[in-house]
């Protein structure tokens, strides 16, 4: 499939990519109709938090703030043009809505957010907080929240997906690539979330355990680069044939896609380590002051039954 079948796209006549030209505002529909709804849904929760004398963290505020525009970002600009005919941009595309966004959304705690704001039904009746309780404890949610099937599915977006004709099917028509960018989108999320996740879910292991299933993830992305830096031809064809006007050739345009996987797998690492390490050390630290309250209490008892001890002894002699 060459690059006269985006025709249609608009994507043919580009001029030769900067980044000044890539961040330009193109307001694709459909994720920045989804963008403003996040960003509209979370500032309501805040708010009703807010109202009733409650708190939230401006952390994760910011944090949420910040995944929703990375998705805006590759999304909503020249980017998303570009990506359909540049195997290197597409995988700026790619890294950014997987690896970055679901970390910063991840971050900003929505579930959290949402179980506090929504109202409660009452006794015997449903809502969507009840609805929303009984999705976070089903068993589909702990199917898709398990290793064993978020680190395959991690995988398999880029090997089954991109090695396959599934990926050029795919990119053929603008909604086959939007529904592509929301997939890893999904996938990020779904695979994060039990690494990282503030909110809570079920196969929550201990934060050792976390690290293993976040470094086990991270070779194959940088595997895949290598794969492609590597190649001595273009290996999707969608790509092997750029706009001459772009001034670039399908296998350099190829290398450089494979770089920035490469490279790019080390980002979400590094950001996710630190966030691990500092729920670890939150985590400590509130355990350690449980253990110091529980033996301040049980100071207090020793103390008073020693004293009754005393007071016995004295009642005693007199």
């Amino acid at each position: 499939m060459g690059h006269g079948e985006h025709g249609g796209h608009g994507t043919d006549d580009l001029p030769p990519f900067t980044l000044g030209r890539g961040l330009e505002f193109t307001g694709e529909p459909f994720f920045l109709a989804g963008c403003v709804l996040a960003l509209l849904l979370y500032g309501w929760g805040v708010l009703r938090l807010r109202s009733r004398g409650d708190t939230w963290p401006v952390g994760r505020t910011i944090a949420w703030v910040l995944g929703v525009l990375t998705v805006a970002l590759v999304m909503c600009t020249a980017l998303n043009e570009y990506g359909m005919v540049l195997f290197s941009v597409h995988m700026v595309q790619h890294m950014v809505i997987s690896m970055l966004s679901p970390i910063l959304l991840l971050l900003g705690a929505p579930v959290t957010l949402l179980l506090r704001a929504l109202p409660s039904a009452g006794r015997g009746r449903t809502g969507p907080r009840e609805l929303l309780v009984a999705l976070l404890h089903s068993r589909y949610i702990r199917v898709v929240t398990h290793p064993g099937f978020t680190l395959p599915l991690f995988i398999a977006s880029l090997y089954a997906l991109y090695f396959t004709p599934l990926f050029d099917f795919l990119m053929g028509s603008r909604a086959g690539h939007l529904g592509m960018m929301a997939h890893f989108l999904a996938v990020g999320l779904v695979f994060f979330w039990p690494i990282m996740g503030v909110d809570p879910g079920p196969n929550r292991p201990g934060y050792v355990m976390r690290m293993l299933e976040l470094f086990a993830g991270m070779p194959f992305h940088a595997f895949f680069g290598i794969a492609l830096m590597m190649a001595s031809e273009p290996m999707v064809s969608v790509y092997s044939d750029p706009p001459a006007s772009l001034g670039v050739s399908a296998l350099s345009d190829q290398t450089a896609a494979g770089g920035i996987a490469w490279a790019f797998s080390e980002i979400p690492s590094v950001v996710v380590l630190v966030a691990l390490l500092y729920q670890w050390y939150g985590s400590e630290q509130r355990r350690a002051r449980r253990d110091d309250r529980a033996a301040d209490r049980n100071g207090d008892r020793e103390l008073a039954e020693y004293n009754a001890y005393l007071a016995s002894l004295s009642a005693r002699d007199r």
